[in-house]
């Protein structure tokens, strides 16, 4: 079983759309002329995600919507489903998926898939660049995400606090908005 993830999983409250993206899968196409069903004719990389972090709106002191909407972090703002790319250190792109409700900025961050561990990694594994900000999540942008009857139950997976948020303080850097696969 396939099937994509709607915008409507992504309009749910930032924490449950990020312990429910465990097991789903990012996939990205690579070439070749769509398809009627719209899926690329090309190759297509699917890897299940294992590491997500959560940034939960203009509150989170670690969130990029902390200090208010820029030309940078708009999409968070957007409709859910979006992607939100980001270049960080000059020389990463980070993926994220916008979340929750329009005009609440929420993103979750996916840090690991299918054994690529680290977001700067898995980008750079998948070809994703700064040019999918903004573009939906969907099959004819290149990069979706899907359900393939994977769950992963309460014990197969842990939340832990963010990685690298030390200077949101103390209170922010604690939160267990981390949900990683054990």
């Amino acid at each position: 079983m396939r099937l994509i993830l709607e915008p409507s999983f992504f309009e749910r409250p930032a924490l449950a759309v990020g312990r429910d993206l465990l097991g789903k899968y990012i996939v990205r196409a690579e070439g070749g002329p769509a398809r009627p069903d719209g899926r690329s004719g090309g190759r297509e990389v699917a890897l299940p995600i294992t590491e997500v972090e959560v940034y939960d709106g203009p509150n989170d002191r670690a969130s990029h919507a902390f200090r208010g909407q820029t030309a940078r972090n708009k999409i968070m703002w957007g409709d859910a489903g979006r992607l939100y790319i980001y270049f960080v250190y000059g020389m990463h792109w980070l993926l994220n998926v916008v979340v929750g409700k329009k005009d609440y900025p929420a993103a979750i961050l996916i840090r690991s898939a299918g054994g690529i561990v680290g977001p700067a990694r898995l980008t750079a594994h998948l070809h994703i660049t700064g040019e999918y900000t903004g573009l939906p999540a969907t099959p004819a942008t290149g990069v979706w995400f899907e359900d393939r009857g994977a769950r992963v139950l309460r014990g197969r997976y842990k939340r832990t606090p963010r990685i690298g948020v030390a200077y949101a303080g103390a209170e922010w850097a604690k939160k267990p908005y981390r949900f990683v696969v054990v």
